[in-house]
């Protein structure tokens, strides 16, 4: 592996779509105590679900604290395959590499800077040391080049990538205090353009409603084919989701993609009723510096659209309300050549996010990393 200081864009490398075939799929076990409740056994039984579905159609890594080989080992098909490896929570999506491809199939990581959503201003926890070492270990493990941007601090959920040319993002997070304050939102758009190869940034003004991340775009927007998206949606003006949808609909009917086409948006709804942590799902979860993580009662930002593409199949968000079933009808239709796949998701959303912040895809190469 070399550690490269070039650019994606310099050397011909764009970040692919989503629905792209993909070789294969990382996620991290789960067993940080303040993130999961219960030292993360309810967690895990989801974790396993989540891999068992995608490794019907694509190999899945799964890093694993050297504590919990064992017992990952145990739980997960043989199929899955396990690497031991030193993280500091289970969030896949934002700090393994992005993946970037040439034209020739040739795959290289994006190593971003992380900082637990915010470092000192307002991430959620410290220190994030072994998180922020994970994307140049996955890369070593795969034998691929690594992009050096460690200066620059972004989590995988906070970026889409249509496969030609567009990216969609939230100014809710990207131009958070937390994250590049020393930039200007053109240089962070300039940046994202050079490492992903874009030539538009589409700005969604919002994400969902509570979301620690400071909103992430895959929670509320996401591609489903060029020229093409879903939108979490509300119609109860009441709820307060409703202004922030409304405010990123708004924004993208007016918008082109980088080809040029006009935005299509599809309102995929957010549950009926939200989800909230109970009491007893909070005394279930470990202190952080003598500090409970979340307060009973706390609406959590539930989303359908936190969905991961496999090769074969859709895997969906269910909270156990009437919208599951819109929703997966809704998906069915974008994605008609894939299987819809409903996994039950409370326990992955406690804590914090959903299956796409869980899992990353690597994108088909010619040199398979496998």
């Amino acid at each position: 592996m070399q550690i490269l200081h070039t650019t994606p864009r310099g050397d011909g490398f764009a970040m692919p779509a989503e629905f792209d075939r993909h070789d294969g799929c990382l996620m991290i076990w789960p067993t940080r105590g303040d993130s999961w409740r219960r030292g993360g056994w309810p967690a895990r039984d989801a974790f396993v679900a989540v891999a068992s579905a995608i490794a019907k159609s694509e190999e899945v890594t799964m890093l694993v604290d050297a504590s919990q080989y064992e017992t990952a080992r145990a739980m997960l098909p043989p199929e899955v395959r396990l690497v031991e490896l030193s993280t500091d929570d289970s969030w896949a999506r934002d700090v393994c590499p992005t993946f970037v491809r040439d034209r020739a199939g040739n795959v290289r990581g994006v190593d971003w800077g992380f900082n637990a959503w915010g470092g000192l201003v307002d991430g959620l926890y410290f220190p994030w040391d072994k998180d922020n070492h994970v994307a140049r270990k996955v890369c070593d493990l795969f034998r691929t080049d690594c992009y050096d941007c460690r200066e620059f601090i972004l989590e995988g959920g906070s970026i889409h990538s249509d496969g030609d040319g567009t990216i969609l993002t939230t100014e809710s997070c990207l131009l958070s205090a937390g994250r590049n304050p020393h930039m200007t939102q053109a240089e962070i758009e300039d940046k994202l353009c050079d490492m992903l190869n874009a030539r538009k940034v589409l700005w969604l003004p919002r994400g969902i409603y509570g979301d620690e991340t400071n909103e992430h775009v895959d929670n509320i927007c996401a591609f489903t084919a060029p020229g093409k998206v879903v939108l979490a949606w509300t119609d109860d003006q009441n709820d307060p989701q409703y202004a922030l949808s409304k405010a990123c609909e708004d924004y993208l009917l007016q918008q082109a993609d980088a080809c040029g086409r006009k935005i299509q948006v599809t309102r995929l709804p957010i549950p009926q009723t939200p989800v909230c942590i109970t009491e007893e799902e909070c005394r279930e979860l470990d202190l952080w510096d003598g500090e409970p993580t979340r307060t009973p009662g706390e609406r959590l930002a539930a989303s359908y659209v936190n969905f991961y593409i496999a090769n074969e199949s859709v895997l969906v968000p269910q909270f156990g309300d009437p919208m599951d079933k819109t929703a997966c009808e809704i998906l069915a239709a974008q994605f008609p050549t894939r299987n819809i796949v409903p996994i039950a998701a409370r326990e992955i959303l406690l804590g914090g996010g959903n299956i796409h912040c869980i899992t990353q895809q690597i994108p088909h190469s010619e040199r398979s990393c496998f």
